[in-house]
């Protein structure tokens, strides 16, 4: 009895000890590479040449067919581990459309090759001090640079090209609220945007100066290419799940979304108001210092996906060929379609303020409005809201 119970406690011994080296070394390859699935790896070799190594102490199995089970085991975690790689592999191959792919660098204001448009005279306006710090969202960089180029001291570059930000369209307003900036250029705010200005007493004050198509896309190789605005509310809403719905392949429908507050998930919840907007795909993200959280995925080009995005940013800035836009009640998103109106997702987007005290601040805005500011829409890719002649 005496030795059964030594055998036992050796067992535990070794297991705390096994289980300890095997925690620190799980802890360190998930820190360092980032990939759980090591970890995982890690801790189940661990786990199982406790049970083995137990199991012939205790003397249940003998020495010849430890060893045998262990080659066994170990094939096991092998293949897995080759599974699970190929399955990364092919995700990583498939094309992902996130704000963090786009060079903004290529539209840099007062750079020797940059591509921001450039006005073909002098501008009427020209700011030398009190410079207005500006901001805004990803796919309207290229034309608030392209203000900023003709408006700004070039033979100041530091002042000039330290003005202009580029911080998504949340962090925007957020810099805006703090007085970090003193103009964002963005979609309409958020419900929630508008809630913490109300609460810190802060208005914005929003003017529009273009239009633009908030779009869908699926995968080029995807049959359907219309949808109604019904359509899309029902497959937003988790009404419809299949392709085979809407004319296309009997494929469940993945739905990718934009995170919270971003420009374009403001203009889904507005298409959405009055509907239930469904949960998005979601995905596991390894943090050092928060474990393992939740965040909204970017869009995977998946046969079976559907997103969304604006006109320029999705044509102009990511000009993915394995994506095709959607139609919407039957109208193809163009600038023509835009200017007419008859594309019914398009929508204006403004430059903002919120109760900045800089004395060029207004006059920029004016100048924007112009003919030379609206010609920079138009150059960009924009469509202006005012005569550019």
């Amino acid at each position: 009895m005496g030795e059964v119970i030594s055998k036992i406690f050796l067992c535990l011994f070794l297991g705390v000890i096994l289980l300890f080296f095997g925690f620190v070394a799980s802890a360190i390859t998930s820190l360092t590479s980032g990939v759980v699935f090591y970890s995982y790896v890690i801790m189940a070799v661990d786990i199982g040449i406790i049970v083995l190594v137990s199991l012939m102490i205790l003397g249940f199995v003998k020495k010849k067919r430890i060893i045998q089970l262990m080659c066994i085991y170990f094939a096991i975690c092998i293949i897995s581990g080759a599974v699970y790689f190929a399955n990364r592999s092919y995700k990583n191959s498939i094309a992902t459309i996130n704000e963090q792919q786009i060079d903004l660098i290529k539209y840099m204001p007062f750079e020797k090759d940059t591509k921001a448009e450039k006005l073909p005279e002098t501008s009427e306006l020209k700011i030398t001090s009190d410079i207005p710090k500006l901001d805004g969202a990803t796919a309207l960089y290229p034309l608030y640079s392209a203000f900023a180029q003709a408006v700004y001291p070039e033979d100041n570059y530091n002042i000039g090209i330290s003005s202009v930000q580029c911080n998504t369209t949340e962090k925007a307003y957020d810099n805006l609220m703090s007085g970090q900036v003193d103009v964002i250029f963005a979609a309409k705010p958020s419900q929630q945007q508008i809630e913490d200005a109300k609460a810190k007493g802060i208005e914005f004050r929003l003017t529009s100066i273009g239009r633009e198509a908030f779009v869908f896309f699926v995968n080029s190789n995807n049959s359907v290419s219309d949808l109604s605005t019904k359509q899309i509310q029902d497959i937003y809403s988790g009404k419809i799940t299949n392709w085979n719905e809407v004319g296309g392949k009997d494929e469940k429908i993945r739905a990718f979304q934009r995170p919270q507050n971003s420009g374009s998930q403001t203009m889904l919840q507005k298409l959405m108001e009055g509907k239930t907007l469904m949960s998005p795909p979601r995905e596991d993200v390894v943090s050092a210092m928060d474990g393992i959280i939740k965040k909204t995925s970017d869009y995977k080009n998946y046969k079976n996906a559907i997103g969304y995005s604006f006109l320029f940013y999705a044509t102009e800035m990511v000009k993915s060929k394995e994506i095709n836009l959607i139609k919407v009640n039957g109208i193809y998103p163009s600038k023509e379609t835009i200017k007419s109106r008859e594309y019914p997702l398009s929508a204006e987007f403004y430059a903002i303020t919120a109760g900045s005290k800089n004395p060029n601040v207004e006059p920029f805005i004016k100048w924007i409005l112009s003919r030379q500011g609206q010609y920079l829409v138009e150059k960009t890719g924009y469509t202006p809201i005012n005569d550019t002649k």
